[in-house]
C-alpha cells in the first residue's frame, strides 16, 4: 500500500523555487525567471487539457505521458525550436528531481520523467559580420539626436565587449571605470564577473555620453526614453534599425538577420582573425569552458583554407573498404 503524500504539488513548487533555486543554489534572477516562465507555459497547457487551475494540480498530473504532450505542444503548436524545448523541459526535470527527493511516494513518477531524453539538434555554423559591416552599423545612428547618440555608444560598447544582451542591459553607470586602463565590469552567467578593457575610441564615447547626460551611479548605463533599463526586444530593435540604415553602404546586410548575439560572434571572430588566442577570447567573452570558443575557428573558412595550404595532400590512393561478412554488408548498406 502506497504511503499518502506528505507534500502537495503547490507546496513542493514553492519550496523548489524558494529553498532549492534561490537559497540553496543561489540561482541568478535570470535563471529563476526562465524557470518561472516555463511553468507558466506548462500551467496554461494543463488548464487547457486537464481543465485544472495550477493550484488544483497534483504531482500525478506531471507524469511522463503528459509532459511529453506538453513538449510536443511547444514544438508543434508554439513552433519553438528544439533548443527552446529542451530549456523548458530542463525546468520541469529539475523540479521533478527535487520532488522525488522530498516526496518518497513520488520517486517512481519522478524517475519516469527523468528518463525522458533531451532532444538532439543540429548546431548551425556560427555566423558573423565583416568589419566593414560592423563599422557601417556603428556609424548608422544619427548623432544629432539623443537616441542616436545613445545607440552609437551602446552598439560600440556591445561590439567592444562582446557582451550578451542580458549583460548589456544590466550595465550600470558605476560599472564603467576610466581610472588606469579604461574597462567595464560585467556580471555574466552564473554571476561570474569579468573586467573587459575598452578601446580608446569606445572609452571616449562613453566619457562624452556620461558627461552630457550625468546620472546616478546605480542608474542604467543605456536607458530607454523613460530612463529605465532596456528590454531585450528594445536593444534588438535599435540594432536592427541601425543595420537597416547601414544597408545603403553595405547592401549584403539586407540578407542578414542581425542580432546582438551576431555582434558577439563577430567580435570573437575578428579577434581570432587578428591572432588573439582562444583562451584570451574565452576570458573576454566570459566562456566558462574555452572549448566553447572553438566554434569560431569552425566558422572561419579563411582560417581553414590557410591551415590546409600548410599541409600537402597525401599522394597514395586510398583503398575502398569492402565488407566480407554478411552482417557487415548489411550494416554497410544502411
Amino acid at each position: 500500500m502506497n504511503a499518502a503524500p506528505q507534500f502537495t504539488f503547490s507546496t513542493l513548487l514553492q519550496q523548489f523555487f524558494v529553498d532549492r533555486l534561490i537559497q540553496q543554489r543561489h540561482a541568478s534572477t535570470r535563471t529563476v525567471e526562465a524557470y518561472r516562465d516555463s511553468f507558466r507555459l506548462f500551467f496554461a497547457f494543463a488548464e487547457q487539457r486537464l481543465k485544472k487551475r495550477p493550484a488544483d494540480l497534483t504531482l500525478g498530473d506531471l507524469n511522463a505521458s503528459f509532459i511529453l504532450q506538453f513538449l510536443d505542444h511547444l514544438e508543434n503548436d508554439r513552433h519553438n525550436s528544439i533548443r527552446t524545448r529542451n530549456a523548458r523541459f530542463a525546468a520541469l526535470r529539475s523540479f521533478m528531481h527535487y520532488a522525488g527527493s522530498k516526496e518518497p511516494s513520488a520517486a517512481a513518477l519522478a524517475q519516469s520523467v527523468l528518463c525522458i531524453p533531451l532532444k538532439c539538434f543540429e548546431r548551425r555554423l556560427v555566423g558573423f559580420l565583416s568589419r566593414e559591416e560592423v563599422q557601417a552599423i556603428l556609424e548608422a545612428p544619427n548623432p544629432q539626436t539623443w537616441t542616436g547618440q545613445r545607440d552609437r555608444v551602446m552598439l560600440a560598447t556591445l561590439y567592444n565587449t562582446g557582451a550578451r544582451i542580458a549583460e548589456l542591459i544590466a550595465l550600470r553607470v558605476a560599472d564603467v571605470s576610466f581610472e588606469g586602463g579604461p574597462a567595464i565590469h560585467i556580471i555574466g552567467k552564473g554571476r561570474k564577473q569579468r573586467q573587459v578593457p575598452l578601446w580608446p575610441h569606445t572609452a571616449r564615447q562613453l566619457k562624452r555620453w556620461l558627461r552630457q547626460y550625468p546620472r546616478d551611479p546605480q542608474q542604467p548605463l543605456f536607458p530607454n526614453r523613460s530612463g529605465t533599463p532596456f528590454t531585450r526586444i528594445g536593444v534588438t530593435e535599435r540594432l536592427k534599425l541601425a543595420a537597416h540604415s547601414a544597408e545603403k553602404q553595405c547592401p549584403e546586410l539586407a540578407k542578414r538577420r542581425v542580432s546582438p548575439h551576431l555582434v558577439r560572434h563577430s567580435i570573437a571572430t575578428h579577434l581570432l582573425q587578428s591572432g588573439v588566442g582562444i583562451n584570451v577570447i574565452a576570458l573576454l567573452l566570459g566562456h566558462e569552458n574555452p572549448t566553447t570558443t572553438h566554434m569560431y575557428i569552425t566558422a572561419d573558412l579563411k582560417m581553414k583554407e590557410r591551415a590546409l595550404k600548410m599541409l600537402q595532400p597525401p599522394k597514395n590512393t586510398p583503398v575502398r573498404y569492402r565488407p566480407t561478412d554478411r552482417v557487415l554488408q548489411f550494416l554497410e548498406g544502411l
